[in-house]
C-alpha cells in the first residue's frame, strides 16, 4: 500500500497534502491480516499489536459466535486499540481461529471502550452495546457491521455499587427469557463489581429485569494488584444451564465463577413489579 501511495505522489497530476497521505497510510496499516500455522495449538495463537493504533496495547477483546442469516458462523471480537494517547475501538474477524482479519470501525458512535456485538441480527439489523460517555450503557443498530452512527442510553447508574460508571462485560447471551447481559459497575473507592440485566429478546432497548445487588465483587484475595479493587470480565457463556464467567482480578490473575441460569434469573427483579 505504501509503495502504491508513494508512486502516486510522484504523479504531477496528483494533488494531496501530507496530512491526507498520513491518514491514508494510517488507515491502510490499521486494517491487516494475521495468519497462523494450522498445526500450532490454539493456546499458542496469540495476537500481538501490529499497527500504530495498538502500539501500547490490545485490550478487552469481547469475542462472540455470530450466526449469519445464511446459517454460517463467524467469530467476531470488538477490542480497544491503545497507542499511549488515544483509544480506538476495532474489530477482529475469523472463521477458523487460524486466519484473522483486523478491521477498523467507522461512524460517529465508534468511540470510547466496551463495544459488544449481539450474536445475531435482530429485526434485520446488527446490534451492539456500547459506552459512549464513560458512564451509561448504550445500544446501537446498524445495517452495516463496520459503520455505527447512532446510539441511545438503555441503562443509567442507580445503585451505590455502580454509581460512578456502568458498562457491559461482553456480548449478550441469548436464553429463553431474553438477552442476558453481564454488566460492570464502578462504585466507591473505584471498586468494580459484576452485575446482570435481562433485555427483551425482540426489543433489546428494553430492560425487563436486573440484579439490584452485585453478582460478583472483589474479595480480600482479589483486591490487591496492578489495578486494585477490580474484578472484570469480557464475556461469559452458558453451558448445561450454567452461566460460566471468566474474570480478571485487579489485573494480576484470573478466575472462573459459575451459577445456574435459573438461579440468576430467580434473583432478578423484573422491571415494573
Amino acid at each position: 500500500m505504501k509503495v502504491s501511495i508513494n508512486v502516486l505522489r510522484l504523479n504531477p497530476d496528483f494533488t494531496c497534502n501530507d496530512e491526507t497521505i498520513h491518514n491514508i497510510n494510517w488507515l491502510a496499516n490499521s486494517n491487516y491480516k494475521i495468519q497462523f500455522n494450522e498445526k500450532t495449538k490454539i493456546s499458542e495463537r496469540v495476537i500481538f499489536p501490529v499497527s500504530e493504533n495498538e502500539s501500547r496495547g490490545i485490550e478487552d477483546a469481547r469475542f462472540v459466535e455470530f450466526h449469519n442469516d445464511n446459517g454460517d458462523i463467524t467469530y467476531y471480537a470488538t477490542y480497544t486499540a491503545y497507542n499511549g494517547h488515544q483509544i480506538f475501538p476495532q474489530l477482529i474477524e475469523t472463521n477458523d481461529f487460524i486466519s484473522f482479519n483486523i478491521i477498523t470501525l467507522n461512524g460517529n458512535a465508534v468511540q470510547n471502550k466496551g463495544m459488544a456485538l449481539f450474536p445475531r441480527k435482530i429485526n434485520g439489523k446488527y446490534v451492539m452495546l456500547s459506552r459512549q460517555d464513560g458512564e451509561n450503557n448504550h445500544i446501537m443498530y446498524s445495517e452495516n457491521l463496520h459503520f455505527w452512527n447512532n446510539s441511545e442510553i438503555i441503562q443509567e447508574p442507580k445503585e451505590h455499587w455502580e454509581f460512578v460508571q456502568i458498562g457491559n462485560c461482553g456480548s449478550p447471551i441469548e436464553i429463553n427469557e431474553g438477552w442476558l447481559v453481564l454488566t460492570h459497575g464502578v462504585g466507591p473507592i473505584r471498586q468494580y463489581s459484576i452485575g446482570a440485566i435481562l433485555l427483551d429478546k425482540n426489543n433489546p432497548k428494553k430492560i425487563i429485569a436486573r440484579l439490584y445487588e452485585p453478582l460478583l465483587s472483589p474479595n480480600e484475595e482479589e483486591r490487591e494488584g496492578y489495578v486494585p479493587n477490580v474484578i472484570y470480565s469480557c464475556g461469559g457463556l452458558v453451558h448445561n444451564n450454567k452461566l460460566i464467567i471468566p474474570y480478571a482480578m485487579s489485573d494480576i490473575t484470573s478466575g472462573i465463577a459459575s451459577i445456574d441460569v435459573t438461579d440468576i434469573i430467580g434473583c432478578m427483579k423484573f422491571v415494573g413489579t
